[in-house]
């Protein structure tokens, strides 16, 4: 079973950074595609960030250019570096495992918690 655990949310001022990081079990890389979304006060979960088996890396539009994904093979994480907050950037952020090639939220499999992001203005 794929056990996911995210770490790093937090308190941010508008413009400032913040690094969000998923906690895998050790074997839980290997054969998934990787995603990072958010879920805003009163709206459905959204799509933010994909990287997939192939190594092909996907944004949504309106994160791309601040926000960075990865994955550290030796601390077994994958990683969410957030720059530029912006005050819409406020969501529980989720990072999620799946076998599809899709950035839908309900195609992924296996889902951390969830951490708050808040940016204030």
């Amino acid at each position: 079973q794929v056990q996911l655990v995210e770490s790093g949310g937090g308190l941010a001022q508008a413009g400032g950074s913040l690094r969000l990081s998923c906690a895998a079990s050790t074997r839980a890389f290997r054969g998934f595609n990787w995603g990072w979304f958010r879920q805003p006060p009163g709206k459905e979960r959204e799509f933010v960030a994909a990287l997939f088996l192939s190594g092909y890396i996907n944004y949504a539009e309106s994160v791309k250019g601040r926000f960075t994904i990865s994955r550290d093979s030796a601390k077994n994480t994958l990683d969410l570096q957030m720059n530029s907050l912006k005050p819409e950037d406020t969501a529980v952020y989720y990072c999620a495992a799946g076998r599809a090639l899709t950035t839908t939220p309900v195609d992924y499999d296996h889902w951390g918690q969830g951490t708050q992001v808040t940016v204030s203005s």
